[in-house]
């Protein structure tokens, strides 16, 4: 959790400035009371249930959790590949920038926890935010930065960043050297948050309801009882009769102890409520509304009772998540990768969407069937080209694309084939 003190900093542009270089101008930060990080970092709106919703408090649900993880975890499961086009003709390049994507973008980070924790920054606080180190035209590493220590601001058509570094200093970054990752909702400084805005009274309801399990089974996951008497007792007898029976016979380790009523008191057990009834089913839909939020597949958050588990429905909807959800988080990636590390058409990033198939054997199999071609049709891939791909040797005669169209090569005629067919025709 980041100190209030830096997020304070962030938002109002104060701290230890860093020395002035003169390339950018200061520029005046104004921060309003209804600003989603100053909501937060006074511990949150209250949602409907009375319970506030921030990024901390909503990753203590399991939905959000499970989500947010399941997007980042995606993101980062895919290879992100540099290319150059020269002529129609295609080729990888850059190693070094390749190593800053793909394994390790700065020395205590690796590239999967930067990913992941860009899509959780998205999807919890709105944008995601990498510095971009340059040392000369050379880019020598990606920072990752914390979304409460970065503060945007307009100036005239470009962005200028306030950074909080770790030692409290401010500095400023102009948009050129600072990867900023948007999500929906876009307004040319900020996005909205998922959590804020789709999911805010979901998440609320859901603490509620957790805290309210937890209560339950913390008194012993009983029903509730009223305590009757024959005599008439007065207010200091009332609570006293009420704390020795809640110090006794609540709580889990009370659980099943043989219970010993005093004289003239009387136990009834009340039926549980509707309300009560409920809970279970309440638990069940916040969990669909908060994966509609988040924008992904419920069965893939592990709520299984929300659609069939068999056949095509499942794939179809994965599919889906792959194509309607993913697609759009890897668009925003690949095109601010593009225009800030490259600034022109090529080269060019990519992501290998390949790599979802792993694991998958029947489905890879598949692909490269078709990408080889067969019976099915022509090929656009030379078989030592998909052996590549799986890490294999090449063989021989397999730099050849397969076409059915074209008839195969026929072997030169000799002389001495000429000469048998001389022999066998005397005309």
């Amino acid at each position: 959790m980041i100190n209030p003190l830096k997020r304070l900093a962030a938002m109002f542009g104060v701290g230890t400035p860093a020395p002035a270089s003169g390339t950018i101008e200061n520029a005046v930060t104004v921060v309003r009371s209804s600003d989603p990080q100053i909501i937060a970092m006074l511990g949150g709106e209250s949602s409907a249930s009375g319970f506030p919703v921030t990024a901390d408090t909503a990753m203590r649900v399991s939905a959000v959790f499970a989500s947010v993880r399941l997007l980042a975890g995606t993101l980062a499961s895919i290879p992100v590949s540099i290319y150059r086009e020269v002529d129609g003709v295609r080729e990888s390049i850059q190693p070094d920038l390749w190593w800053l994507l793909n394994e390790e973008p700065i020395a205590n980070w690796t590239s999967a926890a930067m990913w992941s924790w860009v899509m959780q920054s998205r999807m919890m606080r709105g944008d995601g935010y990498v510095e971009i180190v340059r040392a000369g035209a050379r880019i020598s590493a990606l920072r990752p930065h914390h979304p409460d220590l970065v503060n945007g601001r307009k100036v005239g058509d470009y962005l200028i960043y306030s950074v909080t570094d770790e030692d409290g200093r401010v500095r400023a970054v102009h948009q050129d050297d600072m990867l900023h990752f948007t999500g929906f909702g876009f307004n040319g400084v900020r996005s909205m948050s998922a959590i804020q805005w789709g999911a805010f009274q979901s998440i609320g309801v859901a603490l509620a309801a957790d805290t309210f399990s937890g209560s339950f089974f913390a008194n012993g996951a009983a029903p509730k009882h009223v305590l009757t008497t024959l005599a008439k007792l007065d207010a200091e007898q009332i609570e006293q009769l009420r704390s020795e029976y809640s110090k006794k016979y609540s709580g889990p380790r009370n659980a099943g102890a043989p219970m010993v009523l005093p004289k003239d008191v009387d136990l009834k057990e009340m039926s549980m409520t509707a309300g009560d009834a409920q809970l279970l089913e309440t638990r069940k839909y916040q969990v669909v509304d908060i994966a509609r939020a988040m924008g992904v597949p419920a069965h893939l958050i592990g709520a299984q009772e929300t659609t069939s588990s068999w056949g095509a429905g499942v794939q179809a909807q994965t599919l889906g998540f792959i194509k309607f959800s993913m697609q759009a988080h890897l668009d925003i990636v690949r095109q601010e990768l593009n225009r800030k590390l490259f600034r022109r058409a090529s080269p060019f990033v990519e992501h290998k969407m390949e790599s979802l198939m792993s694991g998958d054997s029947k489905a890879e199999g598949d692909y490269m069937r078709q990408c080889v071609g067969g019976s099915q049709g022509p090929g656009w891939m030379t078989i030592n080209e998909a052996r590549r791909i799986k890490n294999l040797p090449p063989v021989p005669g397999g730099d050849v694309i397969y076409r059915p169209d074209k008839a195969a090569p026929t072997a030169p005629e000799t002389k001495d084939d000429n000469e048998k067919d001389s022999a066998a025709d005397p005309q």
